[in-house]
């Protein structure tokens, strides 16, 4: 399980890197100033439908539904199921795209009301999002062929798709001199990645030999379940979107570069979450599924307490850096150009609220797992609309005092609630438990991340004078130096504190997937809710 982790993560992680010399491009060439706001309220607006729509909930739904009914009825069965999934999904895809193209001025003022102030910055929005929003029917049908893969175990092809986004996007930046500003640059490089993605991920689909296509809609009793398990996901989904949405409409309303400081701050924070949270979550998932249709429950807790302890080994040095020495890194990575001091001092600031609920944005995908692989979708629901609750409340409440701060400080508290809410319902149904190894791997990690916030703490001044005296790349420099100390300080105490045999055993557990009978019937398995 951990090499698919790996692979899915490694990907991840080239997605990650691309796209900060996609993000260090347009804070050179954008800024955080009118355009850059308008840029990032167009790209926003595709990315919320597909977090509501495709990956989030549509992924909780149907990569477990697949797997049952492939495993159930055999590749014919799956392959019928999938191309229903998909006339249906294309359909809605395409109504949306209509609605969204003839009224994206009225969808502009809902998403950033603030605009309206500024005639020409609404125009520009309203622009750019009818060019990004077709995005969104390219990436869905990239989400669908992404699950249908990884149900079988094929992770590659879905985890590399969006470095497509950061090249893309990179590639019609560099010519921003060939279109009417910079602004629309960037928003035709997000239109040709999904084409981009979609080529790719449709390519392996097709390899694979499980390519969808069109059929007579029949609501079959797989296709019900499925909905059944998607309705709750999607408002899970939604709700969640609906926070983000909060941003960006609070936001529209604070000074120029709020949204950009927002932006650029969960661009940093989302480096662990995709590369560590999300590849965890991709796996473990269908690993679950497998594991607990044929019955072996404790291999399924073990498979998911190796997932949690492997999260946190390289999260927590996230959570430290991005407490400690958030101005190094905004510095480091965005100041030049356009970007300026303030702006990396707004976005640091930004990023240290945004840490505050990184644990939980890292392990909650770990922890709702055994919830999906077992087809229910309601229960972590249930959690993340009340986190979502309160972390709306909040953010009308700190906006005023901490501006953009404030804002992510109360997705910060959200998380943290939907957290801890999923481990409470989990514990009651018994479908989590920690085992001796994880506890005792946990107080380790936590002790080698309190020794790494120190070494920075006085490493940080002692750098800073040592690349003062630099006529160029000081911020560079002064990163990089920060992060060299960090790792040897960081590697050295995980390896003297849980040993080269933990280690090596981590890097060999594996799950191995459970040999199905393609024909057989798989019990549902139901967790206990007494």
């Amino acid at each position: 399980m951990i090499g698919k982790i790996l692979t899915v993560g490694g990907y991840t992680l080239l997605s990650r890197v691309t796209g900060f010399l996609r993000d260090i491009m347009l804070a050179a060439i954008i800024g955080a100033g009118p355009v850059a706001d308008a840029f990032f309220v167009a790209f926003r607006l595709p990315n919320h439908f597909r977090a509501i729509f495709a990956e989030g909930a549509f992924n909780a739904a149907f990569i477990p539904a697949y797997a049952r009914v492939r495993s159930q009825g055999g590749p014919q069965a799956a392959s019928l199921f999938g191309d229903r999934i998909f006339t249906l999904l294309f359909a809605s895809q395409i109504v949306l795209l209509a609605l969204a193209l003839v009224f994206t001025p009225q969808a502009i003022e809902v998403l950033a009301p603030g605009f309206s102030r500024e005639p020409q910055q609404f125009a520009l929005a309203v622009s750019l999002t009818r060019i990004t929003f077709p995005y969104l029917l390219l990436i869905t049908l990239v989400t669908l062929w992404g699950g249908i893969l990884n149900a079988l175990h094929r992770f590659a092809a879905a985890a590399a798709a969006p470095i497509l986004l950061n090249l893309a996007m990179m590639a019609t930046l560099a010519a921003a001199f060939a279109f009417p500003s910079a602004g629309y640059a960037a928003a035709w490089g997000v239109l040709i990645s999904g084409v981009l993605q979609a080529i790719l991920v449709g390519g392996d689909t097709f390899a694979a030999g499980v390519m969808t296509s069109f059929r007579a809609l029949r609501f079959d009793e797989d296709v019900k379940r499925f909905f059944k398990a998607l309705l709750p996901a999607t408002v899970g989904s939604a709700g969640t979107q609906l926070a983000l949405f909060a941003d960006t409409i609070i936001a529209s309303f604070l000074s120029a570069g709020a949204i950009s400081a927002l932006y650029y701050a969960d661009r940093i924070d989302q480096l662990p979450i995709g590369v560590i949270g999300i590849a965890v979550g991709t796996v473990l998932v269908p690993e679950m599924t497998h594991r607990l249709a044929s019955g072996d429950e404790a291999g399924a807790r073990s498979a998911q307490n190796r997932a949690i302890e492997f999260a946190l080994l390289l999260a927590i040095p996230c959570v430290v850096a991005f407490l400690v020495v958030p101005g190094v890194i905004m510095r480091g990575l965005f100041m030049r150009g356009a970007f300026t001091a303030a702006d990396a001092q707004a976005s640091a600031l930004t990023l240290m609220a945004y840490t505050i609920g990184l644990v939980p944005f890292v392990l909650i995908r770990s922890v709702v797992a055994p919830f999906l692989a077992r087809g229910d979708t309601a229960t972590p629901v249930k959690a993340a609309l009340i986190g979502t609750a309160v972390n709306i409340v909040l953010k009308i409440v700190l906006m005023f005092p901490l501006a953009q701060v404030g804002l992510a400080l109360a997705t910060s508290i959200g998380a943290w609630i939907n957290f801890i809410l999923v481990l409470v319902f989990a514990a009651r149904a018994h479908v989590i438990a920690g085992d001796a190894a994880l506890k005792g791997a946990l107080a380790k990690l936590a002790a080698a991340g309190a020794a790494l916030a120190l070494a920075l703490l006085i490493a940080g001044p002692l750098v800073t004078a040592l690349s003062s005296s630099l006529a160029r790349f000081r911020n560079e420099v002064e990163l990089i130096l920060l992060a060299l100390i960090g790792g040897v300080v960081y590697g050295g105490l995980v390896i003297a504190l849980l040993g080269r045999r933990w280690l090596a055993q981590m890097r060999r557990t594996e799950v191995t997937p459970v040999a199905l009978d393609e024909t057989a019937s798989i019990p549902a398995v139901e967790p206990d809710r007494t």
